[in-house]
């Protein structure tokens, strides 16, 4: 019998939960991506009950953890709305159920020639479009992992296949809730701060409903980052390893872990510090080891070369360099602007890594951040779920310009509002207008007005 008492006591929680749960259900079932109106409006009430669901339940955990999982579920039977990389997915997790190297081959070279070597493969192929299905695959190895439990729970069935790497998703975020928990927990930080990324819209749509696998790549990270925390470097150096292998962004934090093993300029620690290193490349190694070969690394070379080199995508400082050079030189200049701006990214990161010292978990976690934030900065192509990593990071620390960021980044889908998919310039400088400006008045303005206090 349903307590009226209840109610009126938890009335804004509930309406919230019950407003949510149908905007997320609309969201999954009933929207394109070229509704650009209802996709953002959804969006903005989804993010406005998000904020007072944390701020009025801080306290009351399990009901967060609840809705968390409620949302998520919601999602169970739907096909991404926004994202057909999931029909890649597929197909190479059936490839290797056949035997096959998905590295070696395109998508595009079986069916040009008429094969079908997988079950549902002109599905498969229409749903990933040409561009996707022209290029060699560059999903690592432990992404491939789950590419194959969905083939082998859902070989003939696109549904049952997405279902199935859906719950993989859910369980990494529900990882993440348990290590970042307990992180926050030995950092003195306030626990509920795990829920600004678990509850967040921007992850479950992103996560859960578009089947993007930045969350198993974050699980595996913050687990490593516990470890580390409580001393077990080694077992850490190998779940960082299983991070890299799901997604090959944390390849970058590497050089960030100088001076947390260097502390005091031992030689124990010298050889702490080459022994991860180690543990890290060789776990890597072994992952790739049943894909190797030439003809991989040349393949796998060229696919990850493009994202610097042709792919143009709500980029922010890169859209600046390419005007300048159209004012200049007449063309786009990516093939070379997109070579520059990951040479200032590495040198960044090299300066964090080696003049920053590093030695607690929070300023290795900051490093990290703005690590990653300066390569977001930087890049030719900003997928909205290349934001999940930073997000994730600055709940542990005092930054919100990521949470800010993961607000704004729906409107980057306006590109998909015409039948060309072009970018309106105008709504990608209002993005990184917001972006910036929250990123310079925490990291600038607001320390500038600290010291002159």
């Amino acid at each position: 019998m349903f307590n009226s008492a209840v109610f009126k006591a938890n009335k804004l929680p509930i309406l919230l939960t019950i407003i949510s749960a149908v905007l997320y259900f609309t969201f999954a079932y009933n929207l394109e991506r070229t509704a650009h109106f209802k996709l953002v409006s959804i969006y903005v009430l989804l993010f406005t009950s998000f904020y007072f669901l944390i701020k009025n339940n801080k306290e009351n955990t399990n009901f967060l953890t609840a809705i968390a999982f409620l949302f998520r579920a919601i999602f169970i039977l739907s096909i991404p709305n926004l994202s057909q990389d999931f029909y890649r997915f597929i197909w190479d997790g059936r490839l290797i159920l056949q035997g096959i190297n998905p590295y070696l081959h395109t998508p595009e070279s079986y069916i040009s020639q008429a094969q079908y070597p997988v079950a549902q493969a002109q599905e498969l192929y229409n749903g990933m479009r040409q561009l996707n299905a022209s290029h060699f695959t560059n999903y690592p190895p432990i992404n491939q992992l789950c590419f194959i439990i969905a083939g082998i729970f859902a070989g003939k069935s696109i549904v049952g296949s997405a279902m199935v790497l859906r719950l993989l998703i859910i369980a990494a975020d529900f990882g993440i809730l348990y290590y970042g928990k307990k992180l926050l927990k030995q950092l003195k930080l306030p626990t509920h701060n795990i829920f600004w990324y678990i509850l967040n819209p921007f992850i479950i749509i992103e996560l859960t409903g578009n089947l993007h696998f930045e969350g198993v790549m974050i699980f595996f990270l913050i687990w490593s980052l516990y470890l580390l925390h409580v001393g077990k470097w080694k077992w850490a150096a190998v779940v960082f390893a299983l991070s890299i292998a799901t997604k090959l962004v944390p390849l970058m934090f590497l050089p960030l872990f100088f001076w947390w093993f260097l502390k005091e300029q031992t030689t124990k620690n010298f050889i702490k510090l080459i022994t991860f290193y180690t543990i890290v490349l060789v776990t890597i190694l072994l992952l790739f080891a049943p894909f190797f070969s030439s003809q991989f690394i040349d393949n796998y070379a060229k696919t990850v070369g493009l994202w610097f080199s042709n792919f143009e995508f709500n980029a922010s400082i890169y859209y600046i360099a390419r005007a300048i050079g159209y004012w200049f030189r007449g063309y786009n200049e990516i093939a070379v602007i997109g070579k520059i701006l990951p040479v200032i990214t590495i040198l960044f990161i090299l300066y964090l890594s080696f003049l920053k010292k590093n030695t607690s978990l929070q300023k290795l976690i900051t490093a990290m951040l703005f690590s990653f934030t300066i390569y977001l900065f930087l890049s030719t192509t900003v997928h909205p779920w290349y934001i999940v990593t930073i997000l994730m990071l600055s709940i542990f620390t005092n930054y919100k310009f990521p949470l800010v960021w993961s607000f704004i980044v729906i409107i980057s889908y306006l590109a998909y509002a015409n039948a060309d998919n072009t970018e309106n310039l105008w709504v990608i400088a209002l993005e990184y207008l917001v972006v910036f400006g929250v990123f310079i008045w925490e990291t600038i303005l607001q320390k500038t007005k600290k010291s002159h206090a």
